[in-house]
């Protein structure tokens, strides 16, 4: 029997999460691609390290982080007094999952004069083995930080790096994972919907193919999107990312209208994240209820995957000089 059947029949779940939010003095953190009710019933929405940041500087016991297993494991490596819980343990990610830590050990061994700049989508044990962690909105900041001259091991998404390479000039060696959401997406499709709404600018993630990337009128992260939204002049913005982001900017901009990039068929569901969607309002109120399941790191590990994190807010902020970036 699961936690989700144990829930009595009737339960006002947004009431009964209110109730335990005050009672356990938790916190709730939604990603951006978590569904609009549970976006709705959160105290944070954003990216996944911002929410793990502004859930460390909260005084709450409990942290329920609505997102994906590394976004929790980020809270717990920067909250680590903290009680951590994800609704459903199985919300994994694909990124991830393309970079096993032992596979990843083994390619830094085999490339001995290259550093690891890692975005931030990979597990706890991968961000230990790395020396620089990246998000999507710090990565240009830091790799510019960072001398040609130095070879770099740039992972766990091969379309990321791919955009990084292209517009700085850059040579990084790069490991093969990718995003199965921002792969999913169709140039063709996506040219017959600018050809529907002339004029409409494109917003892209930088985990999308080159070919989608290389249409788009703005290249960026989940909250730089979202700011995009927020400024461009027209009426009509076409959006590709996993298309949960459009909840917000339609409660922000309710006037202007805002279209999800399609899939190889042009209406399939497979750009949206089939593990962000494994999170439910009922699995987050017996998470929030019973305090699990529970996020745990053992402390040495913790402490190393949180050199490479805080390696990388150092470099984001400019208080590193480049030549203090060393090997891990």
């Amino acid at each position: 029997m699961t936690a989700e059947t144990k829930i009595p029949t009737g339960t006002d779940l947004r009431a009964e999460i209110d109730r335990l939010r005050k009672s356990r003095n938790a916190v709730i953190l939604a990603h951006y691609y978590q569904k609009p009710e549970i976006q709705d019933i959160a105290d944070y929405v954003g990216d996944s390290l911002q929410l793990s940041q502004l859930a460390a500087d909260t005084d709450a016991d409990v942290i329920a982080f609505c997102g994906v297993k590394f976004m929790a494991d980020t809270a717990k490596i920067l909250s680590p007094q903290k009680i951590v819980v994800l609704p459903d343990m199985d919300a994994g990610c694909s990124l991830e999952d393309s970079c096993p830590p032992d596979k990843f050990r083994a390619f830094r061994e085999a490339h001995p004069d290259h550093i690891a700049l890692t975005y931030i989508n990979c597990s706890t044990e991968v961000k230990a083995l790395s020396d620089v962690i990246v998000t999507s909105s710090s990565a240009e900041t830091i790799l510019q930080q960072i001398p040609k001259s130095q070879k770099i091991i740039f992972g766990p998404d091969r379309h990321l790096g791919g955009y990084l390479n292209r517009k700085f000039d850059r040579d990084m060696l790069l490991w093969p994972g990718v995003c199965i959401v921002h792969e999913a997406f169709s140039e063709t499709e996506l040219l017959k919907l600018k050809e529907q709404y002339p004029g409409a600018p494109i917003a892209a993630h930088p985990e999308c193919p080159a070919q989608i990337v290389a249409h788009a009128d703005y290249v960026g992260s989940t909250s730089g999107i979202l700011q995009f939204a927020k400024s461009f002049p027209g009426d009509t913005l076409i959006v590709a990312t996993e298309p949960h982001i459009i909840h917000q900017m339609e409660k922000a901009l309710p006037e202007k209208n805002f279209i999800g990039a399609p899939g190889a068929d042009g209406n399939c569901n497979c750009n949206i994240c089939p593990y962000m969607a494994l999170n439910t309002m009922e699995k987050l109120y017996t998470a929030v209820r019973d305090l699990e399941p529970r996020i745990e790191i053992e402390e040495g590990l913790r402490l190393k995957a949180k050199q490479s994190l805080d390696k990388m807010l150092e470099m984001a902020s400019g208080t590193v000089g480049k030549g203090d970036l060393g090997r891990a």
